[in-house]
């Protein structure tokens, strides 16, 4: 599972194995879900971070495991 933030594109993404991506759905406005060649979700991409919260800080991403 991999974490990318890009702050000049104000998304953040969530790519969760390597298998190809063969669509893409707009869920909800700027939330697209990446799917594989057996419909499963594969990626998840957050648009206009910034307008998400107002007191985001991308430098202090928490992690929780439970």
């Amino acid at each position: 599972m991999k974490l990318n933030v890009d702050r000049e594109a104000d998304a953040l993404y969530l790519r969760l194995d390597d298998s190809e991506i063969v669509e893409s759905e707009e869920v909800s406005p700027g939330v697209v879900l990446d799917y594989n060649e057996a419909k499963e979700v594969v990626g998840v991409e957050l648009l206009h971070l910034s307008k998400r919260s107002s007191d985001l800080n991308l430098s202090a991403l928490e992690f929780e495991t439970f």
